[in-house]
């Protein structure tokens, strides 16, 4: 785990959110790169030209930002870019080479039973990108129990692993593992492949109509410090991932981070 980014957005959690970043960007000797994203919409006949004077309120922001937390020795780099957000988030995750990026729960939101914001949750939905996120206030702690929840063990890309792995390692975390048999499973879901097999310390089969039922059923009985779970079109918390915006009454696990892998297969 090399390099981090952390999107900043206006919410009251911000400063909270980006010591927790250093703090876990320290612990695997990371580089922390700190962003804002802006995209400028002007009428028509408009002249004055707008990009440079929020380029540099952005910047100056970001540059208070950082200096209201105790960045204790990590290299954090601040950046501002303009443009439509999922697209600006993947071009720059990629140019950067990022690891994991990490997402308040709601950026901007005001709304008390929001979990999960319009920004974070279209990042979350609309991306590939490997995503931690960390609930409001939340102070970093090392991880020491990790609970995956997956419907299928079937692992086809390079890498896809690497965050969960990376963690496992860092803090000598145990992984215990959720496999969620459904209607539609085949016995090849059930194959853990050596890698995975490497990861986890205990396997246990729940017999659910969704991911998402199995987790609340076996989550108290695990107590993790990190739920961790994959990303499918149309798969683990599908009714959560249908819109950008997620209701604390829809998602039970608002006390603890949630690592977000992009799909397997």
């Amino acid at each position: 785990m090399k390099t981090i980014l952390v999107p900043v957005g206006s919410s009251k959690n911000a400063k909270s959110h980006l010591q927790y970043a250093v703090d876990f960007a320290k612990a695997f000797g990371a580089k922390l790169y700190v962003v804002q994203i802006y995209n400028v919409y002007t009428k028509a006949g408009t002249m004055i030209k707008v990009d440079h004077i929020i380029e540099r309120e952005s910047r100056a922001f970001l540059d208070e930002h950082i200096a209201s937390v105790d960045t204790k020795g990590v290299e954090v780099i601040t950046k501002t870019f303009k443009g439509k957000l999922i697209d600006t988030i993947e071009k720059v995750c990629d140019a950067l080479e990022v690891d994991l990026i990490i997402l308040e729960p709601r950026t901007n939101s005001v709304k008390d039973e929001v979990y999960l914001g319009q920004t974070s949750g279209k990042i979350v939905k609309q991306t590939q990108i490997p995503a931690l996120v960390v609930p409001e206030g939340y102070v970093y702690k090392p991880i020491g129990k990790i609970l995956l929840a997956i419907k299928s063990a079937i692992v086809k890309k390079e890498r896809v692993l690497y965050p969960l792995s990376a963690i496992k390692n860092q803090f000598k975390a145990v992984v215990n593992l959720l496999l969620v048999k459904t209607a539609y499973h085949v016995e090849e879901d059930f194959e853990l492949n050596e890698e995975l097999k490497s990861i986890v310390s205990e396997t246990v089969i729940a017999e659910k109509p969704t991911t998402f039922q199995a987790v609340l059923e076996h989550y108290k009985s695990n107590n993790p410090d990190l739920l961790c779970v994959v990303r499918r079109k149309r798969g683990f918390f599908k009714k959560l991932w249908e819109n950008n915006v997620i209701l604390k009454k829809d998602f039970h696990s608002t006390q603890i981070p949630v690592l977000i892998l992009s799909g397997l297969k």
